[in-house]
């Protein structure tokens, strides 16, 4: 039975490459219930323009793979249409950051000015929202008529379609992967505890256990720019959230009710695992090249953004050049797990599931994942004691996460990526 994925992201270079990845399985692997967009990578609305540009390329791509006698490959689109809801333009608290300066301001390295031929028309735009002051989406009612695009457009917020794709679907049914900011994610719990509890698992990218951040010494991207959403998100794993979540004075939710029916089951992806699955550009060239050669349009799409990608890697680490720049497939990864998570060669670490907590508000580690490594023993009740401050001894507090250490061919993802999206 094909599993029952939804997506939430910004994307983004590799969101998009995470995009492809699941949208090119077959219909028994998996089917893509929901797109959710937020801000993060880049502003929300330029994600729905990457996002939609994706969609038109990949109509593009299945014409032109049959007119000239190929497979037309990307059978989990072709079976369910997705539907895309565009989601928050703002972090819970703190000022927003984004990361332009490595995905470019339109989120693809400048693609929509470099190549405008390849960008959807905007006679899209009508099919969402209008946009209000402050850079949001409206929320209005849901489009209804015919739809002849690769995907269903929703007026409705993205929280509010991850609610009713868990309410549509048997509990313990639905795979929930964040590759951005979890703002969509926090809104959608605090808004139904209950229904978001119906979700089968959370994979989330973010965060850095024993690597240093990519935006902070201690900071991850996805972390760091909404640490109060992560944070709660990640209380939800714990037997009392109340214990770890953070002060409703950071931002504007409401608490989680005291006692909750089941604990959430989060797997985490940090940089620690991620870093690990790259793709170099000379793998990138090499099977580029020919598909370029012969008018495919997902290829040029591709290489477009890529090209940009590679060189500001060239330009922001040493010793990436050439055909040894590697592109880390953060996102991707996490896409990968969704797919094919009974592989018995995932495996976590070996202290999961650990009580994994994010800071929200310390002036040199908003985003840091903070773990408990003091060799110490365990304390009963929950009452906080002068030798235990926040209850990090404590077996009833605490969350409980799942973090991801080995996958299937880490060694050679970015060939699984070619040769899912190319071949």
């Amino acid at each position: 039975m094909a599993k029952k994925i939804i997506i939430d992201t910004d994307p983004g270079i590799d969101d998009i490459l995470a995009l492809l990845l699941a949208l090119s399985a077959t219909p028994e692997e998996v089917e893509v219930l929901l797109i959710s967009l937020t801000f993060g990578n880049i502003e929300v609305q330029n994600c729905l323009r990457n996002a939609v540009s994706m969609f038109h390329i990949l109509e593009r791509e299945m014409q032109w793979r049959r007119e000239n006698g190929r497979p037309e490959g990307f059978g989990s689109l072709r079976a369910c249409r997705p539907i895309l809801a565009v989601g928050a333009a703002d972090p819970l608290a703190n000022q927003k950051m984004l990361a332009d300066y490595f995905h470019g301001i339109d989120g693809l390295g400048g693609i929509h000015a470099t190549h405008p031929h390849l960008t959807a028309n905007k006679a899209w735009v009508h099919l969402f929202a209008e946009t209000i002051e402050g850079g949001g989406i409206e929320p209005v009612e849901d489009c209804t008529g015919p739809n002849d695009h690769a995907f269903t457009p929703s007026k409705r917020p993205a929280y509010k379609e991850i609610l009713r794709a868990l309410r549509d679907n048997e509990p313990d049914t639905v795979t929930l992967v964040a590759v951005g900011p979890l703002t969509n994610l926090a809104v959608a719990a605090a808004e139904d505890p209950e229904t978001f509890l119906r979700v089968k698992e959370v994979v989330v990218m973010g965060g850095a256990i024993d690597e240093p951040g990519n935006v902070t010494p201690t900071g991850e991207f996805n972390a760091y720019a909404d640490a109060v959403a992560a944070a709660r998100i990640f209380a939800l794993t714990s037997p009392n959230p109340h214990t770890t979540v953070p002060p409703t004075t950071n931002d504007r939710l409401p608490p989680y009710p005291q006692k909750l029916s089941r604990q959430l089951t989060l797997r985490l992806f940090p940089l620690d695992i991620t870093l690990r699955h790259n793709l170099s550009r000379g793998q990138f060239r090499e099977a580029i090249t020919p598909l370029l050669d012969a008018g495919s349009p997902l290829a040029e799409w591709v290489h477009a953004f890529m090209g940009h990608t590679f060189r500001t890697l060239e330009r922001l680490h040493p010793g990436h050049v050439g055909d040894d720049a590697m592109l880390s497939l953060h996102d991707p990864v996490c896409v990968w797990y969704a797919m094919t998570s009974e592989d018995p060669k995932w495996v976590y670490s070996a202290n999961s599931p650990e009580d994994i907590r994010i800071d929200t508000c310390g002036q040199w580690t908003r985003g840091m994942c903070v773990i408990d490594r003091r060799n110490r023993h365990r304390i009963e009740g929950e009452e906080e004691s002068s030798s235990d401050h926040g209850l990090w001894l404590s077996g009833r507090a605490g969350n409980r996460i799942w973090r991801m250490d080995g996958s299937p061919g880490e060694e050679n993802f970015g060939n699984v990526i070619i040769e899912r999206l190319f071949k």
